[in-house]
C-alpha cells in the first residue's frame, strides 16, 4: 500500500454540518473548551467543494444541505 493511501485511510470523516450550524466555528460551541484551540471562523459556504478544514486542529467539516 502506498503512503497516500494509508494516509487517506487513517484519516477520520468529515465532520458533517448543516446550514442551521452556521456560521462554522472551530471549536464548535458544544465542544470543551478548556483544552482546545482558539476559536476560529470558517467560510465552509464560500468553498466550492462544501468543506472546509481547521488550520489549527486539522478537523474536517463538510455541509451537508
Amino acid at each position: 500500500m502506498s503512503q497516500a493511501a494509508a494516509q487517506r485511510r487513517s484519516e477520520p470523516a468529515p465532520i458533517e454540518v448543516r446550514r442551521a450550524d452556521l456560521p462554522l466555528s472551530c471549536p464548535r460551541p458544544e465542544d470543551a473548551l478548556w483544552n482546545m484551540h482558539p476559536r476560529v471562523y470558517l467560510p465552509i459556504e464560500d468553498e466550492p467543494t462544501r468543506e472546509s478544514v481547521c488550520p489549527y486542529c486539522g478537523a474536517r467539516y463538510r455541509l451537508v444541505d
